[in-house]
């Protein structure tokens, strides 16, 4: 009998082993099924039973069945877990514990057990936990899923849930790190110039606290003007290694969110000791500029120095004053430089737009909450004068830095983004010689030949050409050697003027202070350093988004229940229909293929052109602006759901 079980053991595993195999990625959809799709694009279907032994983002290998022209797969072996460490909600039924992964693709509980550390009796139903899945049906000796709670995020009636969430899903700090409040500036061995008694000025939103940089301007006799830019100096307080350094390299950026930011240094440096305060004598790493009438780059020299911000402006206030609206008028010092800078920015500007790049004006959108975290309003902020002029004086400033790296410490930390990744620049020539766009395939990787390429595709002013070319561009990386930043049509850029809120920025102040003391550089940051560096910057950007869609939902549920009408332009099209942008507020609503005609058949989506026919007739494209009802507000993915509005 032994024999016989034995023999029928190895004739299944040689039956499984002359089986079909495949390796892929599973997707999970709403009806219980899913598909595998594997790296060469392929797709095969993957059955409710089977669905239940797997989670959607697992890398299995699977064994494909052929029943006629029908394949499938069964899932066989786990090769990764597409969720490890997860945020869910707590479920507590009849003294039984589980999970529900706050993924829109999972929608089976999974059985839990709680950390030791933890009260399991002060955790309730609903509650926001860290889990962490512990076993899997694909591993071996493992029969079903199970997890472990790790952490709780938030309770379920806690009004900071969006914020509490969105940070423990992307493993980001919760609060500004904690720190004493003696903090004795370092003996650096440089000498300070003293620039109390020169006019500088501080313009930012009227309700930042961490400013870090401040402004002097004046006219020069032979033409242009000499620009100072005074920036705050941490590294004035924190010497490299010391613990609040050692914290602020591992969050590498400030976190902004609607309502909330989580500081990189702590809030006594950060809000208080380095901010740019009106009337108060601060340390600071400073650059004075020469630009010329036509907007060119003169000389420039670093410095170590010590001023003091004689008036704390606001963008509004400036732009009003500038374009003769409001009641606020400077006084006479003050004025003069704001106009000043105004030409300045014009003249910059103009240059830019020839031998450089300027990006397109988008507006901001921000939140005004109340203490509850209740979205009262979303305002459109446009980028006036007055965040113009900040803009070309910081542009310019970290254009002097990147060379003075480049030229005397040969390393930093770069700004670096190229327009096409290189494996992608052949496939970006095929696409604009099909759109009879003559471009050589030199004008994708080299700069100057870039220059001229952008500005004739801008020329043409054609927003579905834009859109479409994006699926093809790269990303800005943090890089250790300079390299050029096609974004901005510089040979390179490095920024050294928000050390407050960047780590890296903090890391080229100490090497500025290097060459300013004659001293040989430390070996350049490791790519390790600018790889996390870029990294926690993705991951900021997620949370802010992440968070606005969330206060998105909660703030146009009413305008769901009205089924109201918006202004959109089109983002993205996918096989599933299409997202937009609503021009009133910014918040992203998806279109789905279904919503947009009744009969899903007469809807022909071409997601690789970026083009929707319907009944025949071309109707959407990428870059249109269109018309569209809110239909549905989905809190527990923090989506939007319309429909066209014409329809």
């Amino acid at each position: 009998m032994l024999q016989n079980n034995s023999m029928l053991a190895q004739l299944k595993q040689q039956m499984r082993d002359n089986t079909p195999r495949v390796e892929g990625v599973i997707k999970a959809t709403e009806r219980g099924f899913g598909f595998l799709e594997t790296d060469a694009g392929e797709s095969y279907f993957v059955p409710p039973p089977a669905m239940k032994q797997v989670l959607h983002g697992d890398r299995v290998e699977a064994i494909i069945h052929q029943e006629g022209e029908k394949s499938s797969a069964e899932p066989d072996t786990l090769i990764e877990t597409g969720m490890q460490r997860f945020i869910a909600r707590l479920q507590k039924r009849e003294g039984r514990l589980a999970v529900l992964p706050d993924h829109p693709s999972i929608k089976q509980p999974l059985k839990a057990r709680i950390k030791r550390s933890l009260d399991e009796d002060s955790l309730n139903d609903g509650d926001w936990v860290v889990a962490r899945l512990v076993r899997h049906p694909l591993k071996p000796d493992d029969r079903a899923f199970f997890t472990q709670v790790d952490e709780l995020v938030a309770k379920a009636d806690d009004p900071a849930v969006p914020w509490r969430v969105t940070l423990a899903r992307h493993a980001l700090e919760q609060a500004s790190p904690e720190a004493g409040n003696d903090w004795p500036m370092l003996d650096e061995g440089l000498e300070r110039e003293n620039l109390t008694e020169q006019p500088f000025f501080t313009i930012d939103g009227e309700t930042t606290r961490d400013m870090d940089d401040a402004l002097r301007i004046e006219p020069r006799a032979e033409g242009g003007w000499r620009l100072s830019v005074a920036i705050a100096d941490p590294t004035a307080y924190v010497e490299e290694g010391h613990v609040a350094d050692l914290e602020a390299r591992t969050r590498a950026f400030t976190v902004y969110l609607p309502g909330q930011n989580v500081t990189m240094l702590p809030e006594v440096l950060a809000d208080d000791l380095c901010s740019l305060w009106e009337g108060k004598d601060r340390p600071v790493l400073a650059c004075t500029l020469d630009v010329n009438t036509d907007g060119s780059l003169g000389d420039f020299r670093f410095f170590a120095a010590t001023a003091r911000s004689h008036a704390r402006l606001s963008y509004d206030q400036v732009s009003d004053w500038l374009e003769g609206q409001g009641e606020w008028i400077p006084d006479a010092a003050i004025g003069e430089q704001l106009k000043a800078l105004e030409a300045m920015t014009e003249a910059r500007s103009a240059w830019r737009a020839e031998h450089a790049l300027v990006f397109k004006d988008r507006p901001d959108y921000v939140f005004d909450l109340d203490d509850a975290g209740n979205v009262l309003d979303v305002r459109t902020e446009h980028r006036r004068i007055a965040n113009r002029m900040i803009e070309e004086s910081m542009i310019v400033a970290n254009a002097c830095c990147a060379q003075l790296l480049s030229e005397h410490v040969g390393h930093g930390i770069f700004n670096v983004h190229r327009a096409f990744e290189p494996e992608k620049a052949e496939a970006a020539h095929e696409f604009l010689t099909a759109q009879d766009v003559s471009v050589e395939p030199e004008a994708l990787v080299e700069l100057p030949r870039y220059r001229e390429l952008k500005r004739a595709l801008e020329a043409r002013d054609d927003a579905w050409l834009d859109a479409r070319l994006r699926r093809f561009q790269g990303f800005t990386n943090m890089s250790a050697k300079p390299g050029p930043h096609f974004g901005l049509g510089l040979a390179a850029y490095a920024t050294w003027t928000s050390p407050i809120r960047k780590y890296g920025d903090m890391v080229n102040h100490r090497l500025i202070k290097r060459v300013l003391k004659g001293e040989q550089a430390p070996a350049e940051a490791s790519q390790a350093m600018t790889e996390q560096l870029t990294e926690r910057r993705r991951l900021n950007r997620m949370a802010e988004r992440d968070v606005k869609d969330w206060l998105y939902v909660r703030y146009l549920t009413p305008a769901t229940v009205e089924s109201e009408t918006f202004d959109a332009e089109i983002i993205s099209i996918n096989r599933g229909g299409m997202r937009v942008r609503l021009v009133a507020n910014g918040a992203t609503v998806f279109i789905p293929a279904p919503l947009m005609h009744s009969d899903r058949d007469k809807v022909v989506i071409d997601d690789k052109e970026g083009r929707i026919q319907i009944e025949g007739v071309e109707r959407f494209k990428l870059g249109d602006s269109a018309r569209i009802m809110l239909t549905e507000a989905r809190e527990e993915t923090r989506s939007l759901v319309g429909r066209p509005a014409d329809d």
